[in-house]
């Protein structure tokens, strides 16, 4: 009988991260491996790494130590670094935090059992050398579906062994992988491409998660279908840039067309599209998002600011007024829409007109979420280079003024919900903080919630209408209307 082997992962960072770990569990549990969800009770932690900007690199070094922490006085014998962070620095990681048993890159995920087996017994894995991921892809988007083989989180080119194991997705088709759930939430990302061809200035995620390349609609609707059939109720679409799937398979209006059909997925009761580029929405695009059955009018919008100097210098497009029209014409189909976006302050060059003309917009523009980042700089990327660098003080006051009037804006938009009927799907339900869920203009983890005034009768994966009679700050409480539905069609 083969020896038991366990392995812990430990997530950090975006959605995308979390699709990745699945994914290595998936091979993992395919190979015999024993998943386990505590890393102290593991043989093996593995710490997907977020490398997105410097408090993410900070926290995934502190979750590498914190798993170390346990080889003292846990049964965890290894501590493996993956994931973004661990690619983007490879052997400069494992040099500059030996705590690390080994420091893993994409190329290494097809083979993880073996990588994991080697260090278990006391073996060492080469760090890689981190290279511009980008160049491994043809330019030309239309030639990367038949490249040759590149290492690819979420669009796995190996065959899939037979006589899988329960709970494990079957392969569907060349670029499908395997993908164990880490849990029984509901909710679930599906990864719909990877990698992104846009080159803004201060962002080097393309250069270690490579250049855009969508997965095949057939695998995207397989690995929903699994996933219904493993009680999920609601999909989020994740990807790098979602505006831009399908361009590379020769129709970049293909999301349009896929929608509809995850929408009809028997089970599937809600599908989310998140990271969507305001400069590349069309209205045909907008027209599905806010009139189809299932698919939620949610709209996760790439803005980062509003001068237009500023966003220039960004490598983005647009301004406060084009922003504001597209806001227009989404709320013109759908009133109660959600809106969401993330902000950069203190970029280079970012005068006190351009910090006033990004007040404006936020005050105009009524979102539900915001998120709000302090310039700095990060390496490889174009930005680094630029003159007009802010002093930290400066960016600091523009970071904490600009966070205490999102924080305001935010509880006045969801001030305005009160009074509404909304759809809510039941996420928790338990004796101290009852039950709890989202409505439709709320993503996971980011964008509030909705608290039940009462929960009987509530079940996580119901959906419910209620009636929101109270703010506390963005999220809602809500009274049940009579009767609790199941949720289904």
């Amino acid at each position: 009988m083969p020896e038991r082997r366990t392995v812990a992962l430990v997530t950090l960072g975006c959605a995308r991260n979390e699709v990745d770990s699945e994914e290595l569990a998936g091979r993992l549990a395919a190979d015999g491996w024993e998943l386990v969800e505590d890393a102290s009770d593991a043989d093996v932690a593995v710490v997907n790494t977020c490398g997105f900007v410097e408090a993410a690199k900070k926290d995934s070094v502190d979750a590498l130590l914190e798993a170390n922490d346990l080889k003292d006085h846990g049964k965890t014998q290894a501590v493996v670094a993956v994931g973004c962070m661990a690619e983007r620095y490879g052997k400069d990681l494992a040099e500059a935090l030996p705590e690390a048993d080994g420091v893993l890159g994409f190329d290494d995920y097809a083979d993880i059992s073996d990588r994991l087996q080697t260090i278990l017994n006391g073996g060492i894995h080469a760090s890689h050398t981190p290279r511009d991921r980008r160049k491994l892809l043809p330019i030309s988007p239309a030639e990367r579906q038949d490249a040759p083989d590149v290492a690819l989180p979420g669009h796995a080119q190996d065959s899939a062994p037979e006589d899988l194991p329960d709970g494990l997705a079957p392969a569907s088709g060349p670029r499908a992988p395997l993908r164990r759930r880490l849990d029984t939430s509901p909710v679930a990302s599906v990864k719909l491409a990877s990698g992104c061809d846009r080159r803004c200035s201060f962002c080097a995620i393309p250069s270690f998660r490579g250049s855009f390349i969508s997965r095949r609609p057939s695998d995207v609707l397989g690995e929903t279908r699994w996933l219904a059939e493993q009680g999920v109720k609601e999909v989020m679409l994740v990807s790098e840039n979602n505006t831009s799937y399908g361009k590379d398979l020769g129709d970049i209006r293909l999301l349009e067309t896929l929608l509809p059909e995850l929408a009809a997925v028997d089970g599937i009761e809600r599908v989310r599209v998140s990271y969507l580029q305001p400069a590349e929405m069309r209205p045909g695009l907008i027209d599905v998002l806010t009139s189809t059955e299932n698919v939620v009018p949610y709209f996760d919008l790439s803005f980062q600011h509003s001068a237009p100097g500023v966003l220039r210098a960004m490598r983005r497009f647009g301004d406060t007024e084009r922003f504001l029209e597209l806001l227009d014409t989404i709320r013109a189909k759908a009133p109660t829409a959600g809106v969401r976006s993330n902000f950069i302050v203190g970029f280079p060059g970012e005068a006190e007109e351009d910090f006033k003309e990004l007040e404006r917009f936020l005050t105009a523009a009524r979102l539900d979420a915001i998120g709000v980042f302090g310039y700095s700089d990060e390496e490889g990327t174009e930005a680094v280079g630029y003159e007009g660098k802010l002093d930290a003080d400066t960016i600091a006051e523009r970071l904490a003024h600009l966070s205490r009037l999102a924080e305001e804006l935010t509880a006045q938009r969801a001030e305005e919900r009160i009074g509404d009927t909304v759809r809510v799907l039941v996420e928790t339900v338990d004796e101290e903080d009852g039950a709890v869920g989202r409505a439709e203009h709320q993503a996971p983890e980011t964008d509030g919630q909705v608290i039940f005034t009462e929960s009987a009768g509530l079940a996580p994966g119901r959906i419910v209408e209620a009636k929101v009679v109270a703010t506390e700050g963005v999220d809602l409480v809500v009274e049940l209307l009579d009767g609790v539905e199941e949720a289904g069609r």
